[in-house]
């Protein structure tokens, strides 16, 4: 039996097209991956199954009533509150995009209110369990010259492994001391390299690098033995490899580093919106979930900093004095 094209709807000719136009706006217009919108096409097409079942024969006939009653059934189905979330995001973009293309005249998923999913902190290291990882590759072979590079690169500018698979040689400014990445949806942005990653980046590029390259190498800044830029896959191996052997427990990530990157930065008194450039989030409140990682630096904060803290005498209540001399 063959398989159903990638791009091939599954839901009924009247529904199928609108929503081949939708993705088809958001490859060339926000430049979305083909995995999201393979997402979003099966999140419609669910959701177009639905419809028909109540008779709806095409999007202009879909009331707030049918979309209510579609994501009753989801809870029904005990769907993950992430996922129906996800579902009701990609049906409220598609509706907004009916409205635009005046397929329709009004939203019908202006009354919809998705579900509101736990609040995950993102999980770090602490700075000993990084210095202990960032200290495995011990050794002066190309291998162990490259892995260090990599670890002190990730943690020292915060990479998603996807932006640090493709680093190539030419967005890289040892002399600057940055890196020039391009993130979600291909937004560019200019990122820090600390000396420490700067020094093991000059190192792997200029010592090390040479021992895996072959006629067929590109431009990517890391290698693997047999000439290739490593894949994500293959960067997270190297990440548990140097997890486990410097005795941390369960599984580290990649993306452990970037979270370690912006809770240490924070807890180090960095401000909200730098991290937030660095790490290429879209919105601010994606960065805000760092302040709940460190809530006894915030108490510390007000204790310390807020007038009301202060007493007649002086003193703050952890015994710190002002200056003010005692009558």
């Amino acid at each position: 039996m063959s398989k159903r094209p990638a791009d091939e709807s599954r839901a009924p000719g009247a529904f199928a097209e609108a929503i081949q136009g939708f993705l088809n706006e958001l490859a060339l217009e926000r430049n979305l991956s083909a995995n999201t919108r393979a997402a979003y096409r099966r999140d419609l097409d669910e959701c177009a199954a639905f419809l028909v079942g109540r008779r709806r024969s095409s999007w202009q006939s879909v009331t707030p009533a049918d979309v209510a009653a579609w994501v009753q059934t989801l809870g029904a189905r005990r769907r993950a509150i992430t996922s129906v979330a996800r579902k009701i995001s990609a049906l409220r973009m598609f509706s907004r995009h009916l409205v635009k293309e005046r397929v329709r005249d009004t939203d019908f998923t202006v009354l919809l209110q998705a579900p509101r999913p736990a609040r995950r902190l993102p999980g770090s290291l602490t700075e000993k369990e990084v210095d202990l990882l960032l200290a495995s590759p011990s050794g002066g072979d190309a291998a162990s010259l490259r892995d260090r590079a990599i670890l002190e690169l990730f943690y020292s500018s915060g990479l998603r492994v996807s932006e640090l698979a493709a680093l190539t040689l030419q967005q890289v400014d040892l002399e600057g001391g940055s890196v020039r990445v391009f993130g979600k949806g291909s937004k560019e942005r200019l990122v820090p390299v600390g000396k420490r990653a700067r020094d093991a980046l000059a190192t792997w590029i200029e010592a090390g690098r040479a021992a895996f390259v072959v006629p067929r190498t590109g431009s990517e800044v890391f290698l693997n033995r047999r000439g290739g830029g490593l894949t994500r896959v293959a960067l997270w191996m190297i990440v548990q490899k140097h997890a486990k052997r410097a005795g941390i427990r369960g599984k580290v990530k990649p993306h452990a580093l970037r979270h370690s990157f912006a809770t240490h930065l924070l807890t180090g008194g960095a401000d909200l919106r730098a991290i937030q450039e660095m790490l290429g989030h879209a919105s601010i409140a994606t960065t805000q979930i760092y302040t709940a990682v460190e809530p006894a630096r915030l108490v510390d904060h007000h204790a310390k900093f807020h007038p009301r803290n202060r007493t007649a005498s002086g003193a703050t209540p952890q015994g710190r004095k002002t200056g003010r001399a005692k009558n």
